[in-house]
C-alpha cells in the first residue's frame, strides 16, 4: 500500500437472512367449576385435585401439538362455598370480617389456581410450566344484570331449604335447570381483562397460564382509573370468549356436563350435534334449543368468539376431551362458511375429523 494511502474499508459481515418462525397458535380452554366436582353430597378438596390431574392429560396434548394454552375455570360451586363459610363464621365469631363476592372470587381464583397448577405440573412436557394469575374483569356499574340476579352459585338445595336460607340471609334463589335450587347473584357482562398484557407475556415465555378464573374478580373502573370491587360473579364462558378474542386465539374449548350439544334435549327427538355453523347456532338459540340455565351462555360465548375472528369452538365434557381433540366426539362450532355437516343423528360423532392440534381451519368432508 503506497504511503499516505488510506486502507480500504472493512468488508461488512455477511448476515444470514432472518428466520421467521411461525407463532404458535393460542388455545383457550374453559373448565367449569362443576367439572372439578363429582356431584356427590359432600364436596372435597381431594376430588378437585383428582379432576385437575385428569384434565392435565388433554392440556399436555395441546402443548405437545404446538399450542400456547390458557386455562380458565368456573367457580360457581366453590365461590358459593366460600361465601357460605364466611357467613357462618361471622355468626360464630362476629369479629371475623364478612367476605364480599369480589373477595370470594379472588379467594376461589387462588385455591382453584393452586389445584390446577398442581395437577398440570407433572403432565406438561419439559420446558413448559403452569402459572396461575389473579385477574380482574372490568364490568359496567350500570349493567342491568345488577338488578336481575341470575348466576347460580354454591350448593343445590331442595326448594324449601333454599327459601328458608333466602329468608334468613337475604338471598335471591332460583331453580337451576331442574337440578335443584341455588342462590343466584348478579352476572354483568365482561368488558376488559385488566391483566391481559401479563397473560400474553407469560404465554410468550412458554408458560401454560391459568387465568380468568371464575370470570375474573369483578371490578368497576372509576374516573381516575382506580378499580373497585363489586358484588357479582362474571360468567366464566363470557370472560373466556373475551380473553380468547383479545389474545387473538385460534380456538376456544369449553367443557361442560355432556359430550355433545343436542337438539330437543330429553325428548324422543333428541339429536346430538356433531358440527354446526354460526348461523345455525343463532337460529337454534332463537328457537329456545339452548336454555339460559345450561347451554345458552356457552353457545352465545362461542358465537361472540367467532364473530371477533376466532376460527373454531369445541364444546365437550372433561372426560371426553382427549377423544374430542382427536375428532371422535364433541360439538364443533365454526364460522358459517366453514361448516359442512351439522347434525349427527346417530350420536356417534365419528368421521368428523379434528380441527384441533393440527392447525387445520378447513372443515372436514361430509
Amino acid at each position: 500500500m503506497p504511503p499516505g494511502t488510506a486502507p480500504p474499508p472493512a468488508a461488512s459481515p455477511v448476515r444470514p437472512p432472518a428466520v421467521t418462525r411461525p407463532v404458535a397458535p393460542v388455545t383457550v380452554l374453559a373448565i367449569g367449576g362443576n367439572a372439578l366436582l363429582n356431584g356427590g353430597p359432600r364436596a372435597t378438596i381431594a376430588e378437585q385435585f383428582a379432576a385437575a390431574r385428569q384434565l392435565a392429560r388433554p392440556v399436555a396434548e395441546l402443548v405437545r401439538a404446538g399450542h400456547r394454552v390458557v386455562v380458565t375455570h368456573g367457580n360457581g360451586p366453590q365461590v358459593g362455598f366460600i361465601k357460605r363459610r364466611s357467613d357462618l363464621a361471622a355468626e360464630l365469631a362476629p369479629e371475623l370480617p364478612l367476605l364480599d363476592l369480589d373477595m370470594c372470587v379472588a379467594d376461589s381464583q387462588g385455591s382453584i389456581g393452586y389445584i390446577l397448577v398442581r395437577g398440570l405440573s407433572d403432565a406438561l412436557p419439559a420446558g413448559s410450566r403452569p402459572v396461575a394469575l389473579l385477574t380482574h374483569t372490568v364490568v359496567d356499574p350500570a349493567d342491568p344484570a345488577f338488578a336481575r340476579p341470575t348466576k347460580p352459585i354454591g350448593t343445590h338445595y331442595e326448594r324449601a331449604e333454599a327459601e328458608r336460607l333466602a329468608a334468613r340471609h337475604g338471598w335471591t334463589v332460583a331453580d337451576d335447570a331442574g337440578r335443584g335450587w341455588r342462590r343466584v347473584v348478579p352476572s354483568p357482562a365482561p368488558h376488559a381483562i385488566v391483566e391481559l398484557d401479563a397473560v400474553a407475556a407469560l404465554l410468550d415465555a412458554g408458560h401454560v397460564v391459568v387465568a380468568g378464573g371464575g370470570g375474573g374478580i369483578p371490578v368497576t373502573r372509576g374516573p381516575d382509573g382506580a378499580l373497585c370491587g363489586v358484588e357479582a360473579v362474571v360468567d366464566k364462558d363470557a370472560t373466556s370468549a373475551l380473553l380468547a378474542s383479545a389474545l387473538g386465539a385460534d380456538e376456544l374449548i369449553v367443557t361442560t356436563g355432556v359430550e355433545r350439544i343436542a337438539l330437543d334435549w330429553g325428548t324422543p327427538r333428541h339429536r346430538d350435534l356433531d358440527r354446526m355453523d354460526a348461523a345455525q347456532a343463532h337460529r337454534y338459540l332463537a328457537e329456545g334449543q339452548f336454555p339460559e340455565g345450561s347451554m345458552g351462555p356457552k353457545v352465545r360465548s362461542a358465537l361472540d368468539f367467532l364473530a371477533s375472528g376466532g376460527h373454531r369452538v369445541l364444546i365437550t365434557s372433561p372426560g371426553a376431551l382427549s377423544e374430542a381433540l382427536r375428532g371422535a366426539t364433541g360439538t364443533r362450532i365454526v364460522p358459517t362458511a366453514r361448516t359442512v355437516r351439522s347434525v349427527n343423528s346417530e350420536g356417534s360423532g365419528s368421521g368428523s375429523g379434528s380441527d384441533f392440534g393440527n392447525g387445520n381451519t378447513t372443515a372436514s368432508g361430509p
